[in-house]
Order: structure tokens, then C-alpha cells, then sequence
């Protein structure tokens, strides 16, 4: 049986949810999903530059959890800047 899914605090609701490259329609574009918990790991560690352990106590959620939540940001933001997607976040899981 699986663990129970602990809630992850997320403090920041951002006022833009779509980013995209000029030039081209949203419609024509594949789309990458940043769910919040991804956004607020980004904002904690690349924005305010905070370790992550501070981040992870911040979220309400161990420092390895913390890790794979900020790699997996990572890796959608470089797979839309690198392959040319639109960055969709989303405000609920």
C-alpha cells in the first residue's frame, strides 16, 4: 500500500500562467504543464536562491522530494526553451 500523498505547501500564485515563443500560435505549439509545486520549487531555489533544505521545510516536504520536484521543472523548462513549447502552468493539481 502506498503512502499517503503529503500536501505540499505552495505560498506563490503566479499572474501569468502561459508562456510561448513569439511568433508562432498557441494552437500550433506543443505544451509543457508546470504543476505548482514544480513552480514553487523553481521560484524557492532559482529566484530567491535558497538551499533546499530551507525549500523543502518551506514546502512542507523532505529535501529529496524537494529534488526530484525541482529536477522535474527543470527538465520541462529546458525541454520548452530548447524545443520551442509553450509553458502552461497550471494553479491546481
Amino acid at each position: 500500500m502506498p503512502r499517503p500523498h503529503k500536501h505540499r505547501r505552495v505560498l506563490f500564485n503566479p499572474n501569468v500562467l502561459y508562456f510561448k515563443p513569439a511568433g508562432i500560435h498557441l494552437k500550433e505549439l506543443e505544451e509543457v504543464i508546470l504543476f505548482p509545486d514544480e513552480f514553487e520549487a523553481i521560484r524557492l531555489k532559482d529566484l530567491l536562491g535558497l538551499d533546499q533544505n530551507t525549500c523543502a521545510k518551506q514546502m512542507n516536504i523532505s529535501q529529496p522530494t524537494f529534488h526530484r520536484i525541482v529536477h522535474s521543472a527543470r527538465k520541462k523548462i529546458a525541454d520548452a526553451i530548447i524545443n520551442g513549447k509553450a509553458i502552461r502552468i497550471q494553479i491546481k493539481n
